[in-house]
């Protein structure tokens, strides 16, 4: 079975912590995702570390016109400025953005953030574990998941 890609899933990560980035990169690239054809997917990850830049990126705006579109995005909620609700809802209200997934990645665990996500339509939560290899655990469930099984949007 081939898997919906053969091209590079490019994916947007918006997370204002350097740490969390770098697990979150370290996840990605320990992760060495392969479809159900056996064939690595090959994706890259870019960063962006709050939301006014992410949706420069988004929109391809100033030194963000030629970055590829993004067929997924991991937010983190707790962002400086535009936080990650107000992206998301920016994200998804927006005819030319609303089917990219959404991954919310993010400390909180508050019951309400998670309902106000769903509600914003995000396409799933996941609260940041606090072990480190938890962590990178989860991580390389999302990228096996939606890398190597979800069948992403192409436009």
């Amino acid at each position: 079975m081939k898997t919906q890609m053969s091209k590079i899933v490019e994916i947007l990560l918006v997370e204002d912590s350097p740490s969390d980035a770098n697990l979150i990169i370290k996840g990605f690239n320990q992760s060495n995702v392969k479809g159900f054809n056996q064939d690595r997917i090959p994706n890259n990850l870019h960063w962006v570390e709050d939301g006014e830049t992410a949706m420069e990126y988004l929109h391809q705006q100033d030194e963000y016109a030629s970055v590829p579109r993004p067929d997924l995005i991991l937010l983190d909620l707790n962002l400086p400025g535009m936080d990650g609700r107000e992206v998301l809802a920016a994200v998804k209200s927006d005819p030319s953005l609303k089917l990219i997934p959404v991954v919310v990645l993010t400390t909180s665990a508050d019951e309400h953030d998670v309902l106000r996500s769903y509600n914003l339509n995000a396409n799933c939560y996941v609260t940041k574990p606090l072990d480190v290899h938890q962590f990178i655990q989860v991580v390389q469930l999302i990228s096996t998941f939606w890398v190597a099984a979800v069948r992403l949007p192409t436009e």
